[in-house]
């Protein structure tokens, strides 16, 4: 490792973390969410609209959703980033189209969205990786800066984190330097004394080095070995972090 690394290393004083797919495997987890809460809404608005002997709702399809959710983000484009308000606007439109009321509508989505949000935080965190960061937080400030629309702040990795910032929320989704920038103001550290690990290249890494800060890869295994730019650090899972860190602090 050349010297100049170990001393960008040395100088560190906070970590910001992405969450999906850094901390831990999402893709399971939204396949579980997205089906769950449409499940949900078609089971419980269907037994409330029998008890009123009213016109069952059909089923909402999981590609209508989807499509109609991404036109409305294209029509809302400061709030593309912000995943629980499109959902929420999609479904009350797609059971108002079904026929069900305004009110209603509004109410059954807001239920289901409770029951999104249920699903959204049954994650399981890379092995290791709770105990990583209760070591890693005696030593640095740590914050995490996500696009995903999980309650963070019901799990039990998040006593961990000095701050959170949920980026699509604040209309500046990453790759936007802005809810990087906040994170750096929150925690009280400049770019240059800060590392930021993620699995997006375009989203985590890029960004991030861009505003001065060094970036850990969590690169995917098909990703390409070519090499990286200065500032960069390839690793294959988050939890080789610590030994990373262990091994400039000791040159």
């Amino acid at each position: 490792m050349d010297h100049a690394a170990a001393d960008d290393f040395r100088r560190l004083k906070a970590i910001t973390f992405d969450l999906d797919d850094t901390l831990w495997d999402n893709s399971g987890v939204m396949q579980r969410t997205e089906q769950g809460h449409v499940d949900w809404l078609t089971e419980h608005l269907g037994a409330w609209q029998r008890g009123r002997e009213e016109p069952l709702t059909p089923p909402i399809a999981l590609a209508d959703y989807l499509r109609e959710r991404q036109a409305l983000a294209r029509r809302s484009w400061s709030r593309r980033g912000d995943f629980s308000w499109l959902r929420e606007r999609t479904l009350i439109q797609l059971l108002e189209e079904s026929g069900v009321n305004r009110a209603a509508a509004h109410w059954w989505a807001a239920l289901a969205m409770q029951r999104f949000h249920a699903l959204r935080i049954l994650v399981t965190p890379f092995p290791d990786t709770d105990a990583m960061l209760k070591r890693l937080k005696g030593r640095y400030r740590l914050g995490s800066i996500t696009n995903g629309n999980v309650a963070f702040h019901r799990l039990p990795l998040a006593r961990h984190f000095q701050a959170r910032i949920a980026a699509g929320e604040m209309f500046a989704p990453k790759p936007d330097p802005r809810p990087f920038l906040a994170m750096l103001a929150r925690l009280q550290v400049k770019a240059g004394e800060t590392l930021h690990v993620g699995d997006s290249w375009e989203e985590d890494v890029l960004p991030a080095i861009r505003l001065g800060m060094r970036a850990i890869w969590i690169a995917p295994p098909e990703a390409e070995t070519a090499p990286l730019p200065r500032g960069v650090t390839r690793l294959a899972r988050v939890t080789e972090l610590e030994a990373l860190l262990a091994e400039h602090q000791d040159q």
